[in-house]
């Protein structure tokens, strides 16, 4: 029996054809380096002398206004805005690359526009938490798993007993699904020692 031809078949995303576009999600909980591989995916395609533009949302003003920043302090420009749909709007007819960090914190016309920049033949890069700090997915970052052709799933390390953690513990009373925070109102847990 003849070998099936994987000649129409990418070996990699990296590789696609200049015409498709595709999306990439990068998830994961608090303080697994989900920023800090967003921002290394977009300055290799920096290097390769793509046209790049990134965007995080408003709320997202931890670290700075202008620059998604890691919590290691590695960072890239970007621009803030309200709404999903306001990216739209921004995108030059000549980015190649679209990057989008804490996914979680948009509204649901954000799955939207992804597939819409991706159909436009545009690499979206997205990074986001999947699961908010009760350890109940995050409905934008599930759906966009969902519709992306590459997912990378971040662990982060328990800061009580050093195995692999993929949950965000709040350190805080607050019952806000969406509080931003850092290592003042979160830590990184393993199943086990998440307390609910």
């Amino acid at each position: 029996m003849p070998r099936a031809s994987r000649s129409n078949r990418p070996a990699a995303p990296l590789h696609w054809g200049p015409s498709g576009g595709w999306i990439e999600a990068i998830v994961g909980s608090m303080f697994s380096g989900k920023t800090q591989e967003l921002i290394r995916r977009l300055r290799l395609a920096t290097i390769a002398r793509q046209k790049v533009q990134v965007f995080n949302s408003r709320l997202d003003t931890r670290y700075a206004k202008d620059h998604i920043v890691s919590h290691d302090l590695h960072k890239i420009p970007c621009q803030a805005v309200a709404k999903a749909r306001d990216i739209l709007s921004q995108v030059g007819q000549d980015t190649q690359v679209v990057g989008i960090d804490e996914v979680q914190f948009f509204d649901d016309g954000i799955v939207e526009v992804c597939e819409r920049l991706a159909d436009e033949g545009r690499r979206v890069i997205v990074a986001g938490l999947d699961q908010d700090y009760r350890g109940v997915p995050f409905p934008v970052t599930c759906h966009i798993m969902g519709v992306a052709e590459l997912v990378t799933k971040s662990l982060a390390i328990c800061s009580v007993c050093g195995n692999p953690a993929n949950r965000s513990q709040r350190l805080s009373s607050s019952k806000k699904v969406v509080e931003v925070g850092s290592a003042d109102k979160y830590e990184a847990r393993c199943r086990r020692c998440f307390i609910r």
